[in-house]
C-alpha cells in the first residue's frame, strides 16, 4: 500500500516534467540567426531587401542575401 501512495506523486511529477510549453519549443534563437545569415555572416536572407541593403547573392530559390553596402567588397577595375 505504501508503494502505491508514493508511485502516484512520482508519476504525476514525471508527467509534468515531460510537458514542454509551446513557447519554449522550436529552434534556439542563436541557431536560427546562424542559418539566416549569408555572405560571411554580414548579410541576412530575406524575400525582399530593406532600403539600405543591396541584393548580392541567392540564399535559396525564394530568398535573397541582403547585405549593407559597407560590408560588400570593393569593385576593382571598373
Amino acid at each position: 500500500m505504501a508503494t502505491a501512495r508514493s508511485a502516484l506523486p512520482v508519476l504525476a511529477l514525471l508527467g509534468l516534467l515531460s510537458w514542454v510549453p509551446p513557447a519554449g519549443s522550436g529552434p534556439n534563437a542563436y541557431i536560427k540567426r546562424f542559418y539566416n545569415t549569408c555572405w560571411r555572416f554580414s548579410g541576412v536572407c530575406r524575400v525582399a531587401c530593406q532600403a539600405k541593403e543591396v541584393y548580392h547573392i541567392l540564399c535559396d530559390s525564394a530568398r535573397k542575401c541582403c547585405v549593407k553596402k559597407a560590408h560588400l567588397p570593393p569593385v576593382v577595375g571598373v
